[in-house]
This record gives structure tokens, C-alpha cells and sequence, in this order.
């Protein structure tokens, strides 16, 4: 018994020793953002185009990097500032997988290799441009509940460049706390799974494509991990889980968890958001079973 307690410490350190550094690039960055670019900006720059909009707002992500844990206000701000829904919902998919903090992290997680960066990226980018362009055709509103569709009334005040940066470091600290809580529950049942459960039993749900993309998908929303350390997660599983289970659990995660989806029925309408998590799903499963 003491030999597997070894074993599990063993793992959910490396697992957090690996995944810290990004998240705290990753807040850091994500609070710039947040002081320093404007929704008025992105909302500037959208083609009227339709299929231009989605195509663009799918790969704005990689430019204006977010986390998961912060997009739906941000994507709930584009929209009241006339940004049309199938482009900001384009970006709410992508923008925590297509940003480099999350690509290079996926890289390096697993052992420097860029299939699985490749494979994390597209499938991301086909779902979320896929999802945009039915909800162009599917509907003509924002879908946002009604007490966001009122108006408001903006006295924002002039920030000068330290009240910014000053708002940047408090941004990024509550965020690092926020997802370092389960950043740190996701490394221990990940751990405590490949140290308790029998490697034959997950060989076993691995080997069939279908359920082992099904089960990581699951865990993928139950853990709700950032997508800045998610990948060190999946990369533990790699020696027992198919490449498209684990690219179910990297695309799947970042696109819908729990605290996402309570974030989602916050902001839209419930139909809407059900509907949305269901296309997300199944395109997910079905690019995973692909690969």
C-alpha cells in the first residue's frame, strides 16, 4: 500500500511540476488581455461575410489567446457589442485551444511531438467553423437571455497604463487560483487512477475506439481542467489510451465542462446551450473516432 502512495505522489507532482509554469503564462496572458484589448476592437474587424465571420473569429483564438475558464463573459460582451452569434460562438470554441500558451504546452507534454498538436488544433478548428456555420442558418439572434439584451449604460472610467497593469496581476492571480484548484483535483484523480486501477482495465476501455473516446470526453467534463494544462493530464494516459480518445479529451474539454457549462446557462438561453453542447459532442466523437 505504502508502495502505491509513493507511486501516485510520484505522478501528481510530475503531473503539476510539468503543468504550473503554463498556467501561469497563461493567466498572465489572458489578464493582459483582459486590461489591454478591447471586445470594440475584434468586433471592429469581423467580415460581414458569413462564412468569412466564422472562418475568422475560429482563428482570432491564436492571436487573442483565452482561457475556458474566462471566454463566455468575453464572448457574452461580443455579442452585446453587435458581434453576430455564429462568429463569437466561433471564437468561444476555439479561442482556448487555438492559442499558442495551449499549443506549445500540448507539445510539450507530449514529448515534443507535433501530430498531436496538429491533430488538437484542426479537429478544434473543423468542429468550431463546422458548429459556426449551422448556427448562421439556424439563428437570427443572440440567443442571450433577456437580461443581458438590455442596454447599458457605460460610464467606464479612462485607465491610465498602471491602473492596467495593476488590474493585470490582480486579473491573473485570482484566475491561477481559480484554475489551480482543478488543475490540482485533475492531476490527483489522474494519478490516482493510473496508480489504483488495474492497467488491464483501462488497456481494456482503450482498446475499443468508441468507449475510450466516450470515457475521456467524460472526464474531460468532469474535471474541467485549463486549457493550458490539460494536456499534461492526457499525455499521462497515452501508454493505455488510442490518440483519438485522447484528442476527444483535448478538443472536447476546453469546449465544455462543468464549470462552462453552468458559465453557458448563465449567459444563453438553455435550448441553445443543449443544443450547442450536443453539436459539440457529436463532431468531437466523430473526429476522434476518425483519427
Amino acid at each position: 500500500m505504502a508502495q502505491s502512495f509513493l507511486q501516485l505522489n510520484s505522478i501528481f507532482i510530475s503531473i503539476l511540476i510539468e503543468a504550473i509554469p503554463f498556467v501561469l503564462i497563461g493567466v498572465l496572458i489572458s489578464g493582459s488581455i483582459q486590461m489591454f484589448v478591447s471586445e470594440e476592437m475584434i468586433a471592429r474587424v469581423i467580415p460581414k461575410n458569413r462564412f468569412l465571420a466564422v472562418l475568422f473569429s475560429s482563428l482570432v483564438g491564436f492571436f487573442f489567446p483565452a482561457c475556458e475558464c474566462g471566454i463566455v463573459p468575453v464572448t457574452r460582451r461580443l455579442l452585446k457589442k453587435g458581434v453576430p452569434l455564429h462568429a463569437a460562438i466561433a471564437f468561444m470554441l476555439t479561442a482556448p485551444v487555438l492559442n499558442p500558451i495551449v499549443l506549445f504546452s500540448t507539445y510539450i507534454a507530449f514529448g515534443n511531438d507535433w501530430k498531436m498538436v496538429l491533430y488538437r488544433g484542426g479537429l478544434a478548428l473543423i468542429v468550431s467553423i463546422t458548429i459556426g456555420i449551422i448556427l448562421s442558418y439556424q439563428y437570427k439572434d443572440n440567443q442571450l437571455l433577456d437580461k443581458f439584451t438590455k442596454p447599458e449604460h457605460n460610464h467606464q472610467i479612462r485607465k491610465t497604463f498602471i491602473d492596467k497593469l495593476t488590474g493585470t496581476l490582480r486579473h491573473s492571480v485570482d484566475e491561477f487560483f481559480s484554475v489551480g484548484k482543478y488543475l490540482f483535483i485533475g492531476a490527483l484523480i489522474a494519478a490516482s487512477m493510473q496508480t489504483f486501477v488495474k492497467t488491464s482495465t483501462l488497456l481494456a476501455i482503450g482498446q475499443n475506439e468508441l468507449s475510450s473516446s466516450l470515457v475521456m470526453m467524460g472526464m474531460a467534463f468532469v474535471l474541467s481542467l485549463c486549457s493550458e494544462a490539460d494536456a499534461f493530464i492526457a499525455a499521462s494516459f497515452s501508454s493505455t489510451f488510442a490518440t483519438g480518445s485522447l484528442i476527444a479529451f483535448l478538443v472536447f474539454g476546453p469546449m465544455v465542462d462543468i464549470k462552462n457549462m453552468l458559465m453557458m446557462l448563465g449567459t444563453f438561453k438553455k435550448r441553445f446551450v443543449f443544443v450547442l453542447i450536443s453539436y459539440i459532442a457529436f463532431l468531437v466523437l466523430i473526429g476522434s473516432l476518425l483519427l
